[in-house]
Formats: C-alpha cells, sequence, structure tokens
C-alpha cells in the first residue's frame, strides 16, 4: 500500500530541498532521491489529520512569541549550541502548534538551513520582520542581541495595539450595552403603555405617537428587517476588506475621521519609526526594511506611501524628501528624519519619533476616552428620558383633565 512520505535533503549543489513522494516504504523514497542526487536527511510518512486535529488558526499570541524569543537569546547568549536550544524550547513552550513549529524547524538546521530559512517557512508564526532580523543577526554574529531587540519591539508593539483597541472597545461597549437597552424598552415596555393607551381613547401627544409606532415597527417585521440589514451591512464590508480596492477605499475614510483618524495616524508613524528603527539597527538595508515596514503597516494607504519612498530611495533621494511629498507623515516627522539622515543617527532618531509618538497615542486615547464618557451617557440618557417622558405626557393630560 503506497503512502505519502515527507522528506528533506541536501542536493549535489550543497542547497537543501524539501517536498513528498508517494512510495510503499521508506526505504524506496531514500532510493528514488539518491537516483536524482540528493542526499536525504528527513523522511517521515505525512501525518493525517482527523477531525479533531483540524486547526483553524495556531493560536500563536505576540506574548508567547515574545517569551520563546526572550528564553532562546538567554540560551544563545549562554552558549548552548542553536539545534539543543530549539530542542529544550520545543518542549517547554506551551503553546502546542508553536512546539510543532519549532520542532520542524529544529529538523531543517539539522539539515543544514540557516535558522532565519528555517523561520521563512512558517509565515504564518513569524513575521517577514522577524526572520530578516535574525538573519541579520546571524551574519553579524550578534545573534542574541537581535532576538532581545526583537522581544522588546514585540512588547512595544502589543503596548501599541492594547491602547487602540482600549480606545476603540469603550464607546463600542458603551453603544451596544445602549442600543439594547432601548430596543427592550421599545420592544417590551413601550407596548404595554399602548394597550393602556387604547383603553382609555381620545388623542395622544405628538411625541407618544412617534414612539408608540416606532416601538410597532421594532416589535414586528420592521425589527426583523433592521436587524438583517445591519447583519448585511457587516458582511458586505467584511467583502469590501478583502478586496485590494476596497482596503483603499475604507483605509482612506478611516484616516479622514474626525477624532479617530488623527489617533489612526499617530500610531500608524508610531509603529513605521518604530519598525525601520528596529530593522535598520539590527543591521537590515534600508530598501528590504522599507519593504518590511510597509507590509506590516496596516493601513494599505501608508502601504502605498513608504513603497513609494522606497522607489525614490531606491533611485538615490534621501529618506526625508518623498516622505514630505507623501503628506501622510507630519511635517515634524519628516524634517526629524532629515535631521537624522544627515547626522548618520537615523536609527536613533527614528526610535526618539516613535517613542514621542506612543505619549501622542496614550494621550489620544486619554482623551478620546474622556470625550467619549459623556457624549455617550447624555446619548442614553437622553434617549431613555424622552421616551419615559413620551409614555407618561398622556397620563399627565389625563391627570389634569380628572383636575
Amino acid at each position: 500500500m503506497a503512502n505519502v512520505f515527507e522528506w528533506s535533503g541536501k542536493t549535489s549543489r550543497g542547497t537543501i530541498e524539501t517536498g513528498e513522494i508517494t512510495a510503499g516504504s521508506k526505504e524506496e523514497v531514500i532510493a528514488q532521491l539518491r537516483k536524482k542526487n540528493i542526499v536525504p536527511t528527513i523522511v517521515k510518512p505525512k501525518e493525517k489529520k482527523s477531525l479533531s486535529q483540524i486547526s483553524f488558526g495556531t493560536g500563536i499570541t505576540d506574548k508567547d512569541i515574545v517569551v520563546f524569543t526572550r528564553q532562546f537569546a538567554t540560551m544563545i547568549d549562554a552558549g548552548l549550541p542553536l539545534v539543543q536550544a530549539l530542542e529544550i524550547l520545543s518542549t517547554q513552550v506551551e503553546n502546542k502548534f508553536l512546539a510543532k513549529t519549532l520542532v520542524t524547524i529544529k529538523g531543517d538546521v539539522e539539515s543544514g538551513s540557516t535558522y532565519a530559512d528555517a523561520l521563512k517557512k512558517h509565515p504564518k508564526v513569524f513575521t517577514d520582520l522577524y526572520a530578516n532580523m535574525v538573519a541579520a543577526g546571524e551574519a553579524g554574529g550578534i545573534l542574541d542581541t537581535i532576538l532581545n531587540r526583537l522581544a522588546a519591539y514585540i512588547e512595544k508593539s502589543m503596548k501599541l495595539k492594547k491602547k487602540v483597541k482600549g480606545a476603540m472597545t469603550y464607546p463600542i461597549v458603551v453603544t451596544c450595552i445602549a442600543v439594547l437597552v432601548i430596543a427592550i424598552i421599545m420592544i417590551f415596555v413601550v407596548p404595554t403603555f399602548s394597550k393602556m393607551f387604547a383603553t382609555l381613547g381620545g388623542t395622544l401627544p405628538l411625541p407618544t405617537l412617534l414612539i408608540i409606532k416606532l416601538s410597532n415597527f421594532l416589535a414586528g417585521l420592521g425589527g426583523l428587517l433592521s436587524f438583517l440589514t445591519i447583519v448585511v451591512l457587516i458582511v458586505v464590508y467584511g467583502q469590501i476588506r478583502k478586496t485590494e480596492k476596497g482596503r483603499i477605499i475604507t483605509d482612506r475614510i478611516f484616516l479622514k475621521l474626525p477624532i479617530f483618524g488623527l489617533l489612526l495616524r499617530k500610531v500608524a508613524v508610531a509603529k513605521f519609526t518604530r519598525t525601520l528603527s528596529t530593522l535598520i539597527s539590527s543591521g537590515v538595508p534600508i530598501l528590504d526594511g522599507l519593504e518590511i515596514t510597509a507590509k506590516t503597516a496596516g493601513n494599505k494607504i501608508i502601504e502605498h506611501a513608504v513603497m513609494d519612498v522606497r522607489s525614490a530611495v531606491s533611485e538615490g533621494k534621501t529618506l526625508a524628501e518623498p516622505l514630505l511629498k507623501s503628506k501622510v507623515f507630519p511635517p515634524m516627522v519628516t524634517h526629524m528624519i532629515a535631521v537624522g539622515e544627515s547626522t548618520g543617527a537615523l536609527d536613533a532618531m527614528l526610535s526618539k519619533i516613535a517613542d514621542f509618538y506612543d505619549d501622542e497615542v496614550d494621550n489620544a486615547v486619554a482623551n478620546l476616552t474622556a470625550m467619549m464618557e459623556p457624549m455617550l451617557m447624555v446619548f442614553l440618557g437622553g434617549t431613555v428620558g424622552f421616551i419615559v417622558v413620551a409614555m407618561y405626557l398622556p397620563i399627565f393630560k389625563l391627570i389634569t383633565l380628572i383636575k
């Protein structure tokens, strides 16, 4: 019975190749590879995934990568061989997917591949930025230093991401609660008053009529239609974001939003300067650094602007000049980068800009939260208050008539 085997081997030119072969036994696979002048180093049956083993994601968090990177840097600094360090960590990490990935990377390194090349085979776990910095560290013989720098960079990126999520989460949660409270009042409370008013007869005040009509709409087919419309809009938005043109349009809109747009622009500047600073100080060429920075921007408008800057730099221009023309980055940033280029301390200047904009993001998030809180409270209180007054107006009118 034929089985599928995974193999890795060294060619006559000294390069490492991997692949799959269908054969009756392991010996047949080895024989086929030798006929192709490939010296097999790993030959193993391909694992068949059962339904229970199917994974819908790696489950690897930034924190997992930071802990692994710190531990790995400590082991390399202590003089442990690369393969031995990977073997130890593959048994210690808590995430099973990361553990399996480290075992595979260890096998590739044992087969003669560099650590950076082995990392590049797992883009879902280790980003281009991570792999390129490791490559620079291996080339310069300072892998432990680069790994510590990487861990520090990821930690700062995590903090920045947490700030943005915090800024977005609070108004979304409060708005959802407000909508839920209003929906419950309109669907369940208002109809009770409506029935009572129907038995009393007479003409109802205009605010009461408006609330009752809206309540009838939401409690009936209109409520279902409203819910389905929201679901459809969310699905359509998701589909639009999957296309290149859709992402460009939506990202441009996000950057132009009155309050959130300014916050997102500050986050983009902090991320761009921090990433590029880390890459340049680690020995990654500036063109490669700009390409990686563009890919990790998270916003298509920023990405295109950085790629345009890269094209200009490849033609011999300075970094500051095309950045200023892009009109995406503030003039202060471009002037500071120009100073950094002229003094030969671009990485240090970029790091200072990143620190400054990290503080700016902190202040922007604090101001946004302080401003949104009273606005949301006024919205919720005003809406609920209007409904309550509208429901009690007929009762006040009735009391006046009885008097």
